[in-house]
């Protein structure tokens, strides 16, 4: 029996140059969609050069299979327009596409829009979205909808989506609101790479980088040239733990050492603010026997950190190919 294939999302290291970023988010889209991954990771937030539905149907015009894995922030876009333009994206590219359900954006950029509800309101009217998001693309009757956050009455999307192009829901966050919502909805779980890589995997999905070699050493070489430590780049990840109240990037941050580990594991890129998570470092080998691994315990879609060179991503199709599952 075949093992199942793993759903890989790339998308690119943190992009801090606007002239670059439609550039590199192209060449990464690309490359997925010549190379088997399911399509690329498109993040949401003030501080995002592209709106990331304008970048998905870019990427969806010039590529042949590549299905988008959008962020969707409630506080950017009502349930009924996300909901149209997934259906809009069926029409014109008859492509599902799939979406990572977020709240979290910097409280600066919170405060700016006007938007004061706590953590756990945020959540909340995160799991309303979703069902209304649902019920809008699914039912074929016009839609009635009560909760604390949104209200529906017989509303209804034109033309009904078909069961196939339907989107899947993530939910990223690792508080326990964002978990209670998560198994509420049936949205797939994520979780960030545990330092320990065997234990405490409980998710369906999983988000890290892969820096890889053909030979473990050169692996770690490698990867500590291209990502170098320094203090600056240090304190401005500081400064944006200060303004946020995300549980997962306090819990990666705090008291967190960026050394490369035996096993693998490494939070330098995150720590300097080059990456938003851990890498695994290693041989093509070893991080495929730890991706099959992974995928014995349950997972089957990775939200994965890449740098958008050429060299560098065929480094990474190799290692998941060495897992059996790509």
């Amino acid at each position: 029996m075949m093992p199942p294939r793993l759903r890989v999302f790339p998308a690119i290291s943190r992009n801090r140059d606007p002239k670059a970023y439609v550039g590199e988010q192209m060449r990464v889209a690309g490359f997925a969609d010549r190379n088997g991954f399911e399509g690329i990771l498109l993040f949401e937030g003030n501080d995002v050069f592209v709106e990331p539905w304008a970048m998905a149907q870019h990427i969806m015009a010039e590529t042949t299979r590549s299905s988008p894995l959008i962020a969707v922030n409630p506080l950017y876009m009502h349930p009924f327009t996300a909901a149209k333009f997934v259906s809009s994206f069926a029409q014109l590219y008859g492509r599902k596409v799939y979406l990572n359900m977020i709240t979290g954006t910097a409280v600066s950029d919170l405060q700016g829009l006007g938007d004061d509800q706590s953590h756990a309101d945020r959540y909340v009217r995160l799991g309303e979205y979703v069902a209304l998001m649902r019920q809008l693309l699914a039912s074929p009757r016009p839609v009635n909808f009560a909760g604390r956050f949104y209200r529906a009455s017989n509303l209804q999307l034109r033309p009904r989506l078909p069961a196939e192009l339907m989107p899947e829901f993530l939910i990223a966050g690792q508080s326990e609101a964002a978990q209670r919502v998560a198994e509420e909805t049936g949205c797939i779980k994520m979780q960030m790479l545990p330092p320990d890589l065997d234990r405490g995997l409980d998710a369906a999905g999983m988000s890290f980088g892969i820096f890889a070699r053909a030979d473990r050493d050169e692996a770690r070489l490698a990867a500590t040239a291209r990502f170098r430590d320094n203090q600056d780049d240090r304190e401005l990840l500081a400064l944006t733990v200060e303004n946020s109240d995300s549980v997962w990037k306090r819990r990666l941050h705090e008291g967190q050492s960026g050394e490369l580990q035996d096993n693998g594991y490494w939070l330098l890129p995150f720590l300097t603010f080059q990456a938003d998570c851990p890498y695994l470092v290693g041989s093509y080998e070893e991080i495929g026997a730890k991706l099959k691994q992974f995928s014995a315990k349950g997972l089957t879609t990775i939200m994965l950190d890449m740098v958008a060179d050429e060299s560098e991503m065929q480094h990474v199709r190799k290692a998941l190919a060495a897992s059996g599952m790509f």
